[in-house]
């Protein structure tokens, strides 16, 4: 069964189920004008989630054929279907770092072979077990880039594309600045943390992160229209306690490492993981790998800081304090 909100005039939230994922729904939004309607994220390229977004779709007497999409950031979850959806009329919107990562697939062994100098065993089935990996669009996508202040007109409202990279290279925000609304995608979550992760040698994501939520703390906002879990009407205040989240993180880190030199997976199974298992063992494959990626990003946060170090100690990235 379909749950579909009208969160304003002529814009709805569409809850897309999402398989076998802890997420349970995507939020999708779909915006109704007189000429062209505008679907924001799609769900997972997985027959479940697509024949839930075509009922929602019939309920809401959307035509396709007078439809475009924004995808907010490259996870399978917001991008699967996009392939399904769009017609030979659609426009699809994208930021330039995402729809480049969408459209190309051979990232995935280059990041295993990080995360395994990383001190992650070389667990295959973190790859093909990935929701991105098994839920992705699986084909080429015709993408409309969009950038910093590029405007979408869709009926009653005038969004302004508002880059907040992090979460993803290239994660994009949608602001409607009359109607003090923001599309924010995974930016900020409420009740779970977006997973801000690396597998990549370049690049500081985290940094990037808590940039953009200071970014986002400065726009005026009455509701902020999240990926998952309910809406969000104090973002300053979620924004806060992310920012907070993180650094606890980077402070249980640290006082790891006082222990002495050790590398990120070492580092994972001693953190204090919100999740159902007691012990480091239990955890499934992916959760492991979800938790060395945000290891390595606070890493790669604290070391240009001069807080940590890394070595290159028996064919293996090892940390230290400073």
């Amino acid at each position: 069964m379909n749950i579909i909100t009208e969160v304003k005039s002529g814009l709805f939230q569409l809850e897309v189920p999402l398989p076998q994922s802890p997420l349970k729904v995507l939020n999708s939004y779909v915006i109704k004008g007189p000429e062209r309607n505008l679907i924001i994220d799609t769900g997972f390229n997985h027959p479940d989630s697509l024949s839930g977004m075509l009922a929602g779709l019939q309920e809401l007497a959307v035509d396709r054929t007078a439809t475009d999409f924004f995808i907010t950031h490259l996870h399978a979850d917001h991008s699967g279907l996009i392939s399904h959806l769009a017609t030979p009329a659609s426009r699809v919107y994208c930021s330039p770092a995402d729809a480049e990562k969408i459209n190309r697939s051979n990232d995935w062994y280059e990041w295993l072979a990080y995360a395994c100098r990383n001190g992650f065993p070389p667990l295959y089935e973190a790859v093909t077990m990935h929701p991105f990996f098994r839920h992705c669009s699986h084909r080429w996508v015709d993408f409309t880039l969009v950038r910093e202040g590029d405007r979408i007109d869709v009926g009653d409202y005038q969004f302004e594309c508002v880059a907040a990279p992090g979460h993803t290279p290239g994660l994009m925000c949608l602001y409607e600045r009359q109607q003090r609304l923001l599309a924010g995608g995974d930016l900020i979550l409420a009740k779970i943390t977006p997973n801000i992760q690396s597998f990549e040698e370049a690049g500081n994501p985290l940094r990037d992160y808590l940039r953009s939520l200071d970014k986002i703390r400065n726009l005026e906002i009455d509701v902020l229209l999240p990926g998952h879990r309910r809406l969000i009407t104090d973002h300053r205040a979620r924004i806060d306690e992310l920012k907070q989240h993180h650094n606890n993180r980077s402070q249980e880190i640290i006082r790891i490492l006082a222990e002495g030199a050790q590398n990120a997976y070492q580092i994972a199974t001693q953190m204090d993981w919100d999740l159902s298992y007691e012990y480091w063992e239990d955890f499934p494959v992916l959760q492991k790998w979800f938790a060395i990626g945000e290891v390595i990003a606070h890493l790669q946060y604290l070391e240009p800081q001069g807080l940590v170090q890394s070595l290159w100690r028996n064919n293996q990235i090892q940390y230290a304090l400073s």
